[in-house]
């Protein structure tokens, strides 16, 4: 693992959201909710995109958390570098709005029990999936532990078994009621609005119903190019075994809601499952 304090700084600031931590939460501010009712919950999606495309999104779902002390971060390894289940066990995350620490005891624990995760920091190193969410966190509760893990595979099973050994390892430990799961995703990539809309809707019924298996099916046989639904159904898998009964769609909307340009688009779904 090299060195144990190891930082991983930003490399979206000031491409994906503002480098200055008063200019970022001048943004975040105007995508919140102040009137919305939080709850508690067990996992949620959020979209990873520039804030000015799915900053809304992703803020009026975390209007309606609870931000728990522990946060499993799960997104897509968009760059291909490191390993394919790639956990960061340990280390420091900067963004322009403080440090947040790796949960070394419950990522040791996750790492222990399950036998594809590795002690990885190359497939964080780069990514932007999980960097992007941690200011909109940031910006409700200042002090929460993180564990960073990114999934580059499409094998159901082993995302399945996954979310088992996660959820197993959150049990064993008694932090149900301190421990949330992120599932970092967009939805479908570059289409038409309309095209965007129906497939996307298609993958958000599958994950409504809390259907792991139906995601899957949907995403082969319509060819949805959503970058995080390994992340989601290892998230699905998990909340499931922690008790989740429902899930919600919080909002939904396109890069082309924001542009105005419909002819190519991507879509972003903010979710909560409790």
């Amino acid at each position: 693992m090299g060195n144990p304090d190891k930082i991983r700084r930003p490399v979206a600031a000031g491409q994906f959201y503002p480098s200055s931590a008063q200019g970022l939460k001048n943004q975040i501010e105007a995508f919140i909710d102040k009137q919305a009712a939080r709850a508690d919950v067990i996992a949620c999606i959020l979209p990873h995109a520039g804030y000015v495309y799915s900053g809304s999104v992703a803020g009026q779902t975390l209007s309606r958390i609870n931000i728990k002390d522990k946060i499993i971060l799960l997104g897509p390894n968009h760059t291909g570098y490191g390993v394919k289940y790639s956990i960061m066990p340990q280390g420091t995350w900067q963004t322009p709005l403080g440090e947040i620490k790796v949960d070394s005891h419950l990522a040791g624990k996750i790492l222990k029990r399950s036998k594809y995760l590795q002690a990885d920091i190359q497939a964080h190193a780069y990514e932007h999936s999980l960097e992007v969410e941690l200011p909109l966190l940031q910006y409700f509760k200042s002090d929460f532990e993180i564990v960073p893990i990114t999934l580059l595979s499409d094998d159901c099973k082993i995302l399945k078994e996954l979310g088992k050994d996660i959820a197993d390892t959150v049990k064993d430990e008694n932090i149900n009621n301190s421990t949330m799961i992120i599932a970092s995703s967009d939805m479908t990539h570059y289409e038409p609005q309309a095209e965007a809309e129906k497939k996307d809707k298609a993958a958000i019924e599958a994950i409504l119903e809390l259907n792991a298996d139906n995601l899957m099916q949907r995403v082969r046989q319509l060819s949805i190019s959503m970058c995080g639904y390994a992340p989601v159904i290892t998230m699905i898998s998990a909340a499931k075994i922690l008790g989740a009964k429902t899930a919600k769609l919080i909002k939904y909307q396109t890069s082309g809601d924001v542009t105005g340009d419909k002819s190519s688009v991507v879509g972003y779904a903010g979710i909560i499952i409790y």
